[in-house]
């Protein structure tokens, strides 16, 4: 087991010694168990999370950002929509290969 040092400004850890207390807990068990549930992937709520979990202490996820820019214009989404259409039917692709 090892030791470490917490920093904190004097509300906050009053704010954990009270909510520890509460619970009846020691400060101690109760930041090894709030780093626990927030660093143990078997800990999460849905096997999605658990999985996202896994890949973030992986260093494998990368979080989706939303497009900044402004939604395409409507007549832009329309021909990509016509251009897209234009090959061939994907029916016609699965019974030639059957």
């Amino acid at each position: 087991m090892q030791q470490v040092t917490w920093r904190a400004d004097k509300e906050l850890v009053a704010r954990v010694k009270l909510t520890a207390q509460h619970l009846d807990m020691s400060m101690n068990e109760y930041l090894t168990q709030i780093a626990r549930a927030a660093t143990d992937p078997s800990l999460s709520s849905s096997s999605a999370e658990a999985v996202r979990a896994k890949l973030r202490l992986a260093g494998l996820l990368v979080e989706a950002v939303p497009n900044p820019g402004p939604p395409p214009e409507e007549a832009v989404v329309a021909a990509a929509m016509k251009r897209a259409g234009q090959g061939t039917p994907l029916s016609e692709l699965v019974r030639a290969n059957r």
